[in-house]
């Protein structure tokens, strides 16, 4: 018997406004306010007789998981999400940054792309899947996740300690991967299936030294010190690595003919030299992203503070890398102090959910190449594979470079068209997953 098919015109007009309206929903972490964005998700799944729970981490750090149950004779499936999004800096977007306008044939404002896009193409697969009756071998959970943005210690990491079972799935799809309609400057769409992502390690370095009138210079001038630091960790040469999943996805790029040249060390390093994406899927990075210290122009200060975001490879050991990072600053009056640390497991790519992906990206773009790969960002699935469970990143959209600099930065918006094929896309994989077979 096969399953009703939806009306994507009436279902696409019902996704644009509940996204544009939930962009509406400020939930910028800090401080997230993420339980604004559980009552909206929770009104529309109350209108469906869908029954849901709340997780309240406290002030307002609130996630939400609905159940669509199935048979029971295969494990849950679970569309994975979260609902903050990073702050904006208004003067400098063409648009309200929480607008939800329609202009130019794109939604507007932040969480267009990272997540509430993918998030509401979810929501609209979940529905839809209740309204059509669809029978289910698995369970099919809906998970909207607070604090991803923060480090998720009132999100995924307190569910994970608090209420464990309720992440219980065999498959999980979540933000990291998607469409992308040019690669290594040629044209042609690549949908990356992040299996893997880099580790964050941040760092606080902390320089202190003797305080003085700025008229009499002297040796111990704290600020002098962390410059001096932050120089010899920005000069420190760290190797390339290619993984298997990397060899992979330059592999298959290679095939395709958008990659030229071998997937080896020696081979990508030409590339890297012209290319920061590739540089940062190859090594450790390291970003100087904050500097303070003074309180007067003409006082040399005591002490001197900076923030280093690094992002490690999987598998390096972040505290063999801070061990490194104090060796290579060399300075017993530049403390280094770990704010947050992270890693990832990585997930084969040789799964019945990685097919099923290939099989609806080409059904819905016969040319386009499907690709295994990292996200040197970190999201909620680091917590789901070291826990051994198999969670891809994976959207359908289809975005262009330019667009895709919106996400954490200016002027977030998503088209029409990839939004559409968004929500045709996670629909058509979930239905497969969770109702054939």
């Amino acid at each position: 018997m096969t399953d009703p098919a939806p009306d994507w015109d009436a279902l696409f007009d019902e996704a644009v406004d509940t996204l544009c309206q939930f962009i509406r929903i400020d939930t910028s972490n800090p401080p997230g306010r993420e339980r604004a964005a559980c009552d909206f998700l929770g009104a529309i799944l109350k209108r469906e007789g869908i029954p849901y729970q709340l997780f309240d981490a406290g002030d307002d750090r609130v996630s939400l998981r609905a159940v669509l149950p199935g048979d029971g004779s295969r494990r849950p499936f679970m569309l994975l999400n979260h609902t903050d999004v990073v702050p904006v800096q208004r003067e400098y977007w063409d648009d309200e940054p929480f607008s939800g306008h329609i202009r130019d044939g794109y939604i507007w404002g932040r969480g267009a792309l990272d997540m509430k896009g993918l998030g509401v193409a979810q929501l609209m697969t979940f529905l839809t899947l209740k309204r059509l009756g669809v029978p289910l071998h698995r369970d099919l959970v809906f998970f909207a996740m607070a604090d991803e943005e923060a480090g998720s210690e009132f999100g995924m990491r307190w569910i994970e300690r608090n209420h464990p079972e309720s992440l219980e799935a065999e498959y999980v799809i979540n933000e990291g991967g998607g469409g992308t309609t040019e690669v290594f400057g040629v044209e042609r769409p690549v949908f990356n299936v992040a299996v893997t992502e880099k580790g964050p390690l941040w760092l606080r370095l902390v320089a202190e030294g003797r305080p003085g009138h700025g008229s009499m210079p002297h040796d111990d001038n704290a600020l002098d010190r962390l410059v001096r630091a932050l120089h010899k960790v920005q000069s420190w040469e760290r190797p390339f690595t290619v993984s298997p999943v990397l060899g992979e996805y330059f592999t298959r790029l290679a095939r395709a003919g958008i990659y030229k040249g071998e997937a080896t060390v020696a081979a990508l390093t030409k590339a890297a030299e012209d290319d920061i994406r590739v540089r940062a899927l190859l090594m450790d990075t390291i970003s100087a992203t904050t500097a303070t210290a003074g309180i007067k122009h003409n006082v040399i200060p005591g002490r001197a503070e900076a923030t280093l975001d690094c992002r490690l490879l999987p598998g390096v050991d972040p505290d063999e890398f801070q061990r490194a990072v104090e060796g290579v600053i060399d300075d017993p009056k530049v403390r280094v102090e770990r704010v947050h640390v992270g890693w990832s497991d990585t997930n084969p790519f040789d799964t019945e959910l990685f097919r099923v992906i290939e099989d609806v990206v080409h059904d819905h773009i016969e040319e386009a190449v499907v690709v295994p790969g990292m996200t040197v960002g970190f999201t909620d699935s680091s917590v789901l594979r070291n826990r051994g469970q198999l969670s891809y990143g994976f959207s359908g959209g289809l975005t262009t470079p330019e667009v895709a600099k919106g996400v954490h930065g200016h002027n977030e918006r998503v088209s029409l068209e990839s939004f559409r094929l968004n929500c045709q896309m996670v629909y058509e994989v979930t239905r497969r997953m969770c109702a054939e077979g």
